[in-house]
């Protein structure tokens, strides 16, 4: 499952993370690795996109994400739940993200974020595009 900021430094301006979040992009496109996000991930992309250029690019870039990472999931009412509760114990992560993780780690998946308030949850396979064994986690995990 991806997290928000690999989506919007897969399509940001030059950073040290721009390259491994777009590799894993490409992987995807090119059918090497199978990942989906849910519609508020999207949604969020969107929104932090349209912050810095014209919402015409925000939502021509969210549109193919969501084609691209389809089927895309909802969270329901049990990963709120765990969300929740992860929420309470994880104080380095938000409410949005701890649902978002929920989601991956009640369906076995791991979550690609940038964000390492992830890595402190237990039972959570997080994969970070900045570590430099990165795209091999990709692969073996994917």
């Amino acid at each position: 499952m991806v997290d928000t900021t690999v989506l919007v430094y897969a399509v940001g301006d030059n950073h040290s993370l721009r390259d491994s979040c777009r590799s894993l992009i490409d992987l995807v496109a090119e059918g090497r690795v199978r990942a989906t996000t849910t519609v508020e991930v999207v949604q969020e992309f969107a929104h932090v996109r349209s912050r810095r250029r014209p919402r015409d690019d925000a939502v021509r870039n969210a549109r193919s994400y969501a084609v691209g990472l389809s089927p895309l999931i909802s969270p329901d009412s049990e990963d709120l739940m765990e969300g929740l509760t992860l929420y309470e114990a994880s104080p380095r992560i938000g409410a949005f993200d701890a649902v978002l993780a929920a989601a991956a780690k009640r369906r076995g998946w791991a979550l690609v974020s940038t964000d390492d308030g992830f890595s402190e949850i237990s039972g959570l396979v997080h994969l970070n595009p900045a570590l430099p064994e990165f795209l091999q986690m990709v692969i073996r995990s994917g």
